[in-house]
């Protein structure tokens, strides 16, 4: 093996592809992750084939750098370095970021059997260990029979859920939400969220499929509810009827 040479057989791409965007959210950058040092990342770029005509690591490394080796387009050497420190300082800020007060934090839900649940799961939905589909019926103000399926995830990072919490505001599914029926006025809406895909035209009937696993959740009741996913039926007071489906994502490889 040729001096100074890391000896990496296969070939790297410049670029990581991710299955979602949401991984570069947060200054998460996968090339600068994956090398440690400029030179790394070049050496990923020379084949066998480049070093036993070349015979010097050196120069291969010059080559790619001026664009004349390598797989597809070189990242330039100050592009790397700012990309690298980026990275590092977010790192150091997610690192001092004082975790966020839980909405259902300090509250007693003791006899209220939905609210306590969401409590129980809220952290877990926050930091994306868990993604929870929320069933509810029962009536709204103006005391016509509704039914939705919420992305609990979706709701907790769009609106402020002290007041759900507080029982200033009652929780019910709106015709934003993955899927929403006013029995009433025959009103049927279904919707896409950043966690779920909804699969409505089957003849397995209603079913959401998780975007970051691609597991499909069946919410029939005489189904298994699929992969990873419990179904929990809430007995309460406070609605008609409510439900719960847990499933824990798992990244596709």
């Amino acid at each position: 093996a040729l001096r100074g040479f890391s000896g990496r057989r296969v070939i790297h791409r410049h670029l990581v592809i991710m299955d979602d965007a949401e991984e570069l959210i947060g200054g998460y950058d996968p090339l600068v992750e994956e090398f440690e040092s400029y030179e790394d990342y070049l050496d990923s770029q020379i084949s066998e084939v480049d070093l036993y005509y070349l015979d010097d690591v050196e120069l291969a490394r010059q080559l790619v750098e001026l664009g004349h080796r390598g797989n597809g387009e070189i990242v330039k050497r100050a592009e790397f370095i700012a990309r690298k420190e980026a990275s590092e300082i977010a790192k150091q800020q997610r690192a001092n970021k004082k975790p966020k007060k839980l909405a259902s934090a300090g509250k007693d839900l003791d006899t209220f059997p939905l609210l306590k649940a969401l409590a129980q799961r809220e952290e877990a939905v926050r930091n994306g260990k868990l993604t929870t589909i929320i069933f509810i019926r029962d009536l709204n103000a103006k005391k016509q029979e509704v039914s939705g399926y919420i992305d609990y995830a979706h709701r907790l990072k769009t609106e402020n859920w002290e007041p759900v919490f507080d029982r200033t505001q009652r929780l019910l599914p709106k015709a934003t939400d993955l899927s929403f029926f006013n029995w009433e006025t025959q009103k049927a809406t279904c919707n896409a969220t950043p966690n779920f895909q909804v699969i409505g035209d089957n003849e397995a009937g209603l079913m959401f499929k998780n975007k970051r696993d691609r597991k499909v959740i069946n919410v029939d009741p005489h189904k298994r509810p699929g992969d990873n996913t419990t179904r929990t039926d809430i007995t309460t007071d406070e609605y008609l009827q409510v439900c719960i489906w847990d499933h824990v994502s798992r990244r596709r490889t």
